[in-house]
């Protein structure tokens, strides 16, 4: 049974700007928890050519609704022009864990409505 909550996978070029990443999104509570891999070797093709960097893995999180907030902050902060933030369904997990992961998020978005009620990014 699919949860309300997701995981979020963003790589970051450096140590530095990994941690001021983890910790907004913990502090502004739109991730309850964010684990930092450092020194993960990534592989992509770049301006048409293979390239190879040393990277930082970030693993985020948070609700389903805080998705666009957790984009936007993870934007806001980022060095790269097009930054890797993919989000996967948590689908099901230690009851407790969840719990605690919803009563360490906010509960609902952060991000502006428009009149129609859709979110403005």
């Amino acid at each position: 049974m699919a949860t309300p909550y997701l995981m979020c996978f963003v790589t970051v070029g450096d140590a530095h700007t990994a941690s001021l990443i983890a910790r907004g999104l913990v502090e502004g509570k739109f991730a309850a928890c964010v684990n930092l891999i450092p020194k993960v070797s990534s592989f992509y093709r770049w301006q048409g050519k293979v390239e190879k960097s040393s990277e930082c893995l970030l693993i985020i999180k948070t609700r389903k609704n805080l998705l666009q907030d957790v984009e936007q902050f993870v934007k806001r902060k980022h060095t790269y022009t097009v930054p890797e933030i993919l989000f996967l369904n948590i689908d099901d997990g230690n009851k407790e864990y969840l719990n605690w992961l919803g009563a360490n998020t906010l509960f609902t978005t952060n991000i502006p409505k428009d009149k129609s009620g859709k979110n403005i990014l």
